[in-house]
């Protein structure tokens, strides 16, 4: 289980790595138009900075504390904040009928939560 949570742990760090620097460094004109990227233009600039700036202290978040072995209960708490952050994503995707996006995000839910219990449980 140790090594799972650390592999899946790796993976959404990646994921949310690059997510949140394309959010931080990318103008929201150029993220709307990538594929499912739309629903920047729902939301402020300053929201979707700031969205990119969590993103990426999450992603900090997933692994450094438990790699570290300093302040380890920030890992799980990462994976939860990450994880509301999928699960508010899902909803902006299925509002905007966006089904496969919203489907991802449920997805990465479910690795967060992973990765929350895993690292709540001690691995």
């Amino acid at each position: 289980m140790h090594t799972a949570v650390w592999i899946v742990a790796g993976l959404l760090a990646t994921v949310f790595l690059i997510a949140g620097a394309n959010k931080l460094f990318i103008s929201r004109e150029r993220l709307a138009r990538a594929p499912g990227g739309g629903w920047v233009l729902d939301f402020g600039a300053g929201f979707v900075k700031g969205l990119g700036a969590a993103e990426l202290l999450g992603a900090a978040g997933l692994v450094l504390p438990a790699w570290l072995g300093l302040a380890r209960i920030l890992a799980p708490l990462a994976a939860v904040g990450l994880g509301l952050v999928m699960a508010g994503a899902a909803v902006v995707e299925f509002r905007r009928r966006e089904y496969p996006h919203a489907a991802l995000n449920l997805v990465y839910l479910a690795l967060a939560v992973v990765v929350a219990a895993g690292r709540f449980g001690g691995a």
